[in-house]
């Protein structure tokens, strides 16, 4: 199988996933990239959408986890994610990261991000 990829970058939530009350209360700022791995010389042959990836519906199906299910971990989070694109979308595999730019770790940083890698088996 090609390994082309297409990539959706710094897709945007207010969530309510985390371990502190004070997350699953108010909620905070999530941040999402996918890169797809498939095959794109059908839609680069036919210059049709339905030979591709419909990037609207990757990003509503991330969207509709992310918002509407409540998480712990972000590692919970980023598996829920992968699995849904892989069993929804013709992909090779998927990778997903997730940021939390805001977490609470006591200090300032950056946010915690973590980034997952999952086949089609």
């Amino acid at each position: 199988m090609p390994r082309d990829h297409i990539r959706i970058r710094g897709m945007i939530f207010h969530a309510y996933h985390g371990c502190e009350p004070d997350e699953r209360t108010n909620g905070q700022r999530f941040e999402v990239d996918l890169d797809l791995v498939f095959d794109a010389a059908p839609a680069a042959a036919s210059d049709r959408l339905k030979d591709t990836i419909d990037v609207r519906r990757v990003y509503r199906e991330v969207q509709n986890i992310v918002t509407n299910d409540r998480f712990y971990l972000i590692e919970t989070l980023g598996e829920h994610i992968a699995q849904r694109i892989l069993q929804s979308f013709p992909v090779g595999s998927v990778t997903v990261a997730v940021r939390k730019p805001f977490a609470p770790l006591g200090g300032l940083t950056d946010g915690t991000e973590i980034e997952i890698t999952r086949d089609r088996s």
